[in-house]
């Protein structure tokens, strides 16, 4: 994807959904503050793919540090030219945890459970929030997602139970023209099931009803089964990223005048 409105209203609408607590906006950037450890909510990211300048990160860092945060880079894995990358590694950033931005038309996901879909709540309920802290999930980390998922006035809410038991959840977001799909979780003992298939297409019906035929997702490269069901929905990669952090073991940042 090169369209520079879809790549801005992509990004904007991932920062509707993820609801960081404060976005700080400055030409062709938006920068996210949020205490909570979720990249999405506290990583700098370009509205537009052009080429960086260091100026240009080093401004950014100075505008983190002047707020005592740390600064992290969501940055497309075509913007970092071995000159920028080089740059970045002297002053103490790595790049790591390659994620996968990936768009496809809403007919693909009606297609996968059209009879059997989700249960959705226009706001978070109990029984949803449970999926990203049950056994077998990192309670610390699901317990954030909650937290950050239930702020957006965007989402709608995708909860699959059996026996009054919820087995998976999802989250979508309607902004930007776009429908956002987030959080996509089953619980371990009912992987393997079909449920994120419906959870997929109950948020899909909804986006429908409301007029949106576009949307996308983030996964992590490496996440080879979740890839392989966005896949068959017709999903298809725009971009890569990674995340780009300081790192101690690599150099000392320069002042910025």
């Amino acid at each position: 994807m090169t369209n520079p409105s879809d790549i801005a209203s992509i990004e904007r609408a991932t920062l509707d959904a993820v609801c960081p607590a404060e976005v700080h906006e400055i030409p062709g950037w938006l920068l996210p503050f949020d205490p909570l450890p979720v990249g999405r909510a506290r990583s700098a990211v370009p509205l537009a793919h052009t080429p960086l300048a260091l100026h240009e990160l080093l401004q950014i860092e100075a505008h983190y540090q002047r707020h005592d945060r740390p600064t992290v880079f969501r940055l497309p894995e075509g913007l970092i030219t071995p000159e920028i990358g080089e740059a970045l590694q002297a002053i103490g950033y790595a790049g790591t945890q390659a994620v996968l931005v990936q768009v496809a038309e809403l007919a693909g996901l009606l297609r996968l459970a059209p009879s059997d879909a989700a249960t959705l709540s226009t706001s978070p309920s109990a029984a949803w929030a449970s999926v990203y802290t049950a056994d077998g999930f990192d309670p610390a980390d699901g317990a954030n997602r909650v937290q950050l998922l239930s702020r957006s006035r965007y989402g709608v809410y995708a909860c699959v139970s059996e026996g009054g038991q919820a087995l998976a959840a999802g989250t979508g977001s309607i902004s930007q023209g776009w429908l956002s799909v987030h959080g996509m979780r089953t619980v371990p003992s009912a992987q393997g099931r079909g449920l994120a298939s419906r959870i997929l297409a109950g948020l899909a019906g909804h986006a429908a009803t409301q007029g949106v035929h576009r949307v996308f997702l983030q996964v992590e490269d490496d996440n080879v089964v979740a890839r392989g069901l966005y896949r068959k929905a017709g999903f298809a990669t725009a971009w890569r990223y990674h995340y780009w952090r300081k790192d101690a073991r690599l150099g000392q940042t320069p002042k910025v005048c």
